[in-house]
């Protein structure tokens, strides 16, 4: 992890636990097939994000899970991703997210995964706009490898419209 992810681990954190909130709360800018975007004021500026759920989970999930992509213009920060998992991840493992052939890297912090190298950003928000569907590999607490499918179906209008906000 750089020190730019560690120093952004704390908001992350954060915005890991305020972004289902936020989503109770937020404007709904659009419903997109199996993705919908939103805005809200977090109370020091507007955020924008697109989620959707997973398509299916081997083995299921514990709780519901996320799949975010997240500007917030008054930090500069366009296209995050950030993947709220639905069970804990194992203290240190890695996950995988794999779109298109392509395989990026996440760091893992309790149920919670992002870009381990975050100037990946732009190529992984490219590759789920190109792409169909999206799979994250991760291990949960108990050792075991948890698989997540997500349809891509709409993330690009809805990443079109969460650009068009923040």
């Amino acid at each position: 992890m750089t020190l730019g992810n560690k120093s952004a681990l704390a908001l992350a954190l954060v915005l890991a636990t305020a972004l289902p909130a936020l989503a109770q709360s937020a404007r709904v800018l659009g419903d997109f097939r199996d993705w919908s975007s939103y805005a809200a004021d977090d109370g020091s500026g507007t955020i924008c994000f697109a989620m959707t759920k997973p398509k299916s989970s081997d083995p299921a999930a514990e709780s519901q899970a996320y799949l975010y992509i997240t500007n917030r213009p008054g930090e500069d920060v366009v296209g995050e991703i950030n993947i709220v998992a639905g069970y804990t991840f194992q203290t240190g493992s890695v996950a995988t997210v794999s779109v298109g052939g392509q395989n990026f890297a996440l760091f893992t912090q309790g149920d919670a995964a992002w870009l381990d190298d975050s100037g990946q950003s732009a190529a992984l928000a490219a590759a789920i706009r190109a792409g169909s569907a999206l799979t994250v590999q991760g291990t949960n607490a108990a050792g075991t490898q948890v698989i997540q499918n997500y349809s891509l179906s709409g993330a690009t209008a809805a990443q079109q419209a969460i650009g068009a906000e923040c």
